[in-house]
């Protein structure tokens, strides 16, 4: 006994009787995990080709096709709503048995029968197009034997074969799912550096600006006595301030002196004050990072 593809050898058997004219007849046993049972119910008008329905509608009841599995099925009661059928049907993958089933053909014992444990009497999940038409030849007890020897060899062969196919499988599947969290990890290292060096630059940009505060206490610490800043425009470098002085031919002077201040010059023309106590000014300045701003 064996289960298929490289499997132990715990639910296989191929049991060879002859009838009494002699003729080998084999039945393959499945392992029941191989085997897949669902409950249905069809209208009462399919009973008499309910295996001709089943084989065009497989692919809407189960999720394989009819030429990938073989399939048997009963009826297991009918009548309640609507006139029924209620059938039971049993499946297993015809991938898995046909290399077996070519095997005992070519042993000279094809195989008649597949059934399952806890089949129904008259279960065969083998279509009746693969099942032996003509008699065979009985097997032998010994050839039987070294088919059997043969099988349980082929099958501890295979075992570590398969086994370690496996582990590759499951070694490729773990290092594309790693491949992919690097790959996640070096986008979010690549926006983490981009947002870093953003900021940088905001934070250079701001220590270069001159403060308002600093401004403000450099030019009253230039500006004369007799000196009123009616307006202070700052935008950027730029500086414009405009008001009245008593002094304003001096102011220019006064202002080139700071060490921060460039292109100290009058605007617009001075014109007189209001009280004619003064003069009017427009001047305007290019101003760098003064002394002690932040």
């Amino acid at each position: 006994m064996t289960e298929l593809e490289g499997r132990d050898f715990t639910a296989l058997g191929a049991l060879i009787k002859g009838n009494r004219e002699g003729e080998p007849r084999s039945r393959i046993e499945l392992p029941a995990d191989w085997i897949v049972s669902r409950q249905l119910s069809l209208p009462s008008q399919a009973r008499s080709n309910l295996r001709q329905v089943l084989g065009y509608e497989m692919d809407r009841l189960t999720p394989f096709n009819p030429d990938q599995i073989f399939y048997d099925f009963r009826l297991v009661g009918e009548g309640g709503k609507g006139d029924r059928l209620s059938l039971e049907l049993v499946l297993c993958r015809r991938e898995v048995v046909q290399p077996w089933l070519e095997r005992m053909r070519a042993a000279g014992a094809p195989v008649d029968r597949l059934t399952w444990p806890g089949a129904w009497p008259s279960a065969n999940l083998l279509p009746d197009a693969l099942r032996p038409r003509r008699r065979g030849h009985l097997l032998g007890l010994n050839t039987f034997l070294s088919l059997l020897a043969l099988v349980l060899i082929t099958a501890v062969l295979i075992t570590p074969i398969w086994q370690k196919t496996q582990l590759v499988a499951a070694q490729n599947k773990e290092l594309g799912r790693l491949r992919g969290q690097a790959a996640e990890v070096n986008s979010l290292r690549e926006a983490i550096e981009s947002a870093h060096k953003g900021s940088i630059a905001v934070l250079e940009r701001k220590s270069n600006q001159i403060a308002m505060i600093d401004l403000l206490r450099e030019l009253t610490d230039r500006l004369p006595d007799g000196t009123w800043v009616e307006n202070l425009e700052f935008q950027g470098t730029e500086v414009q301030i405009r008001g009245e002085s008593t002094q304003s031919a001096a102011l220019i002077g006064l202002l080139e002196n700071a060490p921060d201040f460039s292109g100290v010059t009058f605007r617009s023309p001075v014109t007189q004050g209001r009280n004619d106590q003064g003069e009017r000014f427009h001047i305007g300045f290019t101003v760098g990072k003064v002394a002690g701003g932040s």
